[in-house]
């Protein structure tokens, strides 16, 4: 009888492990783990942060110059299941760099919306909603920002066009360091400003560089068809007028007919570079 028992309690036990063995390392990977890191103390939770250059042992703020280094983000001992490398002293912090937690966030880039992709903004170890400038991104936002709900503060930028405010809060980051797929989409010959300005202004967002070609492309060729057509059939009328002037109504119907053709397929062409924009 007491074998029988043992035996059940063995078998029971047995299936506790094997259970343990799938869960743990789930919940593991799910909660993810933090790491202590020696820190000069201008860093805080929420932040995006970077190995320092010169000790690997301690992290500083990432800034957007080195969006490469991006390493986590800080994090409290108690908000992942397992923290290695602490050893109870006040400079050091703790630092993610998978999972879903709170990071400090600025509108810079526009409102963040669940689903967009955050990276580092102008503002040291401040994220924001990723455009084509970062080449490596931190994560998926779970909730939403729009600079004038949940404001922790503010602080003002310099830019090209004057100084910009711009509003600070937190949101919720499903953290999953990985290359840009913006700037991947992106990538090709350089794009001058005022092209890449035009695009923005057309379309309202950013446009990849061989749309942007493209979309030139298409121009240069509407305005060379229309402006040839309308060029010969101009040239053609005051050459038939010159040669017999009684057609003259004759022919001006003809370069009417050849100037609204022209401005069709100009129009045509700026519809279809709209297209090869938006879409």
């Amino acid at each position: 009888m007491t074998r029988r028992i043992l035996r059940r309690f063995t078998g029971i036990g047995a299936g506790v492990s094997a259970l343990l063995l799938l869960v743990v390392p789930s919940i593991v990977s799910a909660q993810a783990i933090s790491h202590a890191y020696d820190t000069d103390g201008t860093v805080q939770k929420g932040m995006i942060v970077m190995l320092d250059p010169k000790n690997s042992n301690k992290i500083m703020a990432l800034t957007n110059k080195n969006d490469s280094a991006m390493h986590g983000v800080v994090v409290s001992a108690n908000d992942t299941i397992l923290s290695f490398g602490g050893d109870g002293t006040t400079s050091q912090v703790y630092v993610a760099n998978n999972g879903k937690y709170e990071v400090l966030v600025s509108n810079q880039n526009g409102p963040i919306e669940k689903g967009d992709i955050v990276t580092i903004s102008s503002i040291d170890g401040i994220g924001m909603k990723v455009d084509v400038n970062q080449s490596v991104v931190l994560g998926k936002s779970l909730t939403t920002f729009d600079g004038k709900n949940n404001v922790s503060g503010y602080m003002t930028l310099k830019t090209n066009s004057g100084n910009k405010k711009v509003a600070i809060g937190k949101i919720v980051v499903d953290i999953g360091i990985a290359h840009n797929p913006i700037q991947v989409s992106v990538n090709g010959p350089p794009v001058p400003a005022f092209l890449k300005k035009a695009g923005q202004v057309i379309t309202g967002k950013t446009v990849s560089t061989w749309r942007l070609y493209i979309a030139l492309i298409v121009l240069l060729l509407t305005v060379f068809v229309a402006g040839s057509l309308l060029y010969g059939g101009v040239r053609s009328s005051l050459v038939a007028i010159g040669r017999n002037p009684l057609a003259k109504g004759a022919v001006a119907r003809g370069l009417i007919q050849v100037i609204v053709l022209g401005v069709i397929i100009f129009v045509l062409g700026l519809f279809s570079i709209y297209l090869i924009l938006k879409l």
